[in-house]
């Protein structure tokens, strides 16, 4: 049984620490070593300042060893009670933003000024990986520690889908409560909400949702922008609802006059390429359909400035108390509209405008921290939830207009697929005055993240939650022959059997599907027939162009092992 802590807002329960494993156990004698090895040189300080000190004593010269203990003692017990502070944690999810998409890793279209400054003030990771290809997977492998594949209905959320993490899981809010955090989400959810069977009540209360999986706080896009419907939620309400007009949301047309993207096509001020065609809002044609709530509706191109402005505000709120804040951008997931300020400025379309979009949000957030004096006190992960993808549903000029832009930098693939360019994306760390700047080649996951703040934070995991996350904190902050992990599973949506597994420098790609969708990014998205398994030497191909199976069969039988026993365990932790 899962302990769960008190999920009421800003109330922490103290969880029973579990046995400790052979790991644990080598860990807590390493630590009691190293305190008494401190104990000593305390009492060592100690008798060396009394015997140096030019003052008459007060105490005879037999009773000063017991002095130099109670000094020592009473040393030791207020550094106990006083331990190092905690930081604050920021992590910052972009949507579909590549390898190639910041000009800190390579690009020179454009510029990320912000974004860059956090990898010249902090760790650019060269082996930072999202755990799918696709958003929701992602954040619910990030969010609960456990890899997606493991759970049925963890791909792609429809926009009336249920919550896919169940409301009695162990998730990274909920370890971060435990251990004194306020927390918050604002952003894209895409996890669904509601219960399941049922999905969300868009007219009441929407429950379960982010509240019942440990955050105190959520202001949220609930889908994804190119699925209906276009409104907030915040706690459990969509924001600004008219109860006179209600809000209907549904996968099949509510009237025949409906007007939709194939209906009304002239009508669009962004037209669709495939899919998108359901209801239109905003003269953009959406995925789904629904009907009502018109006061509630935004606008597409003020989704930035609403994360900015409802993040700082929460910051500034919790200012005095250790805080998490998950922050989930939509840039720059389809359809492409950034605020009418940043359209044109790149002269690559919209979506490489919605990059400097998303650089402008990271600097507001930047900024906001600086002002309130705890960009020391603040541990910030910058991550994507998977590779790029330039069509993805709508006719934006992103391939039109991308020039000699590589999305994905030099690696195959890109979202959707299992090639690295599907999951190998920017990842940076950053906490001022703690970190050493730097660029590091250790492999780290966003699934990593909540062991390793576990570990930040000397808060136990339950044995049985975050069942495929690693303590990679030393990695993460840089520390001199820290280690990332050994060993990553990647997936698309799921459910198909498609994974890479990369071991070190080889890189196991299955797909039983034998077929691979957005392989080339820089083209119309397709699928491309592949091998079953394939084999690759990043260390001597990271672009995965050679198939080495035929070269090496007893690795990729290895692997192949491998990689099947870590899906039939059900956990790699």
């Amino acid at each position: 049984m899962i302990r769960r802590p008190d999920r009421r807002p800003t109330v922490a329960l103290d969880l029973p620490a579990p046995p400790p494993s052979a790991s644990d156990a080598r860990k807590l004698s390493q630590v009691r070593t190293k305190s008494v090895h401190f104990e000593i040189d305390v009492r060592r300080l100690a008798q060396t300042l009394l015997s140096r000190a030019n003052f008459p004593s007060p105490f005879p010269r037999p009773m000063l060893p017991l002095l130099v203990t109670l000094l020592a003692s009473l040393f030791l017990t207020a550094t106990a009670a006083f331990p190092a502070a905690q930081p604050n944690v920021i992590v910052i999810m972009a949507d579909d933003l590549g390898f190639g998409d910041l000009s800190c890793y390579g690009a020179t279209a454009f510029k990320t000024p912000h974004i860059d400054q956090l990898a010249a003030e902090g760790l650019r990771f060269t082996s930072g990986y999202s755990t799918a290809s696709t958003c929701t997977p992602t954040r619910y492998s990030f969010l609960t520690g456990s890899y997606a594949f493991r759970r049925k209905g963890t791909g792609i959320a429809p926009p009336n889908g249920h919550l896919v993490v169940p409301p009695d899981a162990f998730t990274i809010a909920d370890l971060a409560k435990t251990a004194g955090y306020r927390t918050a989400v604002i952003g894209k959810w895409h996890l669904g909400l509601g219960i399941e069977g049922r999905g969300p009540d868009w007219n009441g209360s929407i429950k379960p949702g982010p509240r019942e999986i440990g955050f105190d706080y959520n202001f949220l896009l609930p889908t994804t922008n190119d699925r209906v419907p276009q409104v907030y939620v915040e706690s459990d309400r969509v924001v600004g609802l008219d109860p006179n007009d209600p809000l209907w949301v549904g996968d099949r047309k509510p009237a025949e006059d409906h007007p939709t993207g194939i209906s009304h096509r002239t009508t669009l001020k962004m037209d669709w390429s495939h899919g998108h065609n359901g209801t239109i809002h905003n003269g953009i044609s959406r995925i789904g359909f629904y009907t009502g709530g018109e006061a509630a509706r935004f606008r597409d191109e003020d989704l930035a400035d609403k994360w900015a402005e409802k993040s700082n505000a929460w910051l500034e709120a919790n200012r005095n108390h250790p805080f998490f804040l998950f922050l989930a951008s939509h840039d720059l997931h389809v359809p492409r509209i950034p605020h009418e300020r940043f359209q044109g400025v790149t002269g690559l379309g919209y979506r490489a405008d919605s990059i400097v979009q998303l650089d402008w949000q990271v600097g507001e957030l930047m900024r906001t921290l600086d002002r309130l004096g705890l960009t020391d006190k603040t541990l910030i992960v910058f991550c994507s939830d998977n590779g790029p993808v330039m069509d993805d549903g709508y006719k934006d000029l992103a391939l039109e207009k991308r020039g000699q832009h590589r999305a994905g930098g030099p690696y195959r693939g890109g979202k959707y697929s299992v090639y690295e360019g599907g999951t190998r994306t920017p990842f940076i760390t950053h906490w001022k005055g703690r970190i050493t700047p730097g660029v590091s080649d250790e492999i780290v996951s966003t699934i990593d993240l909540a062991a390793s703040l576990a570990a930040l934070t000397g808060t136990p995991l339950p044995a049985d939650a975050c069942l495929d996350s690693f303590d990679v904190s030393a990695a993460l902050l840089g520390r001199p022959g820290a280690r990332g992990r050994e060993h990553l599973v990647q997936q698309d949506n799921g459910g198909d059997g498609n994974f890479g597994f990369r071991v070190g420098q080889w890189k196991l790609v299955r797909y039983d599907t034998k077929s691979a969708r957005n392989l080339v990014v820089e083209q119309t998205l397709a699928t491309t027939k592949v091998p079953q398994f394939q084999l690759f030497d990043l260390a001597k191909d990271p672009f995965e162009t050679t198939d080495v199976l035929a070269q090496h069969p007893e690795k990729g039988e290895e692997l192949r092992g491998r990689l099947a026993a870590l899906i039939a365990a059900g956990r790699s932790r």
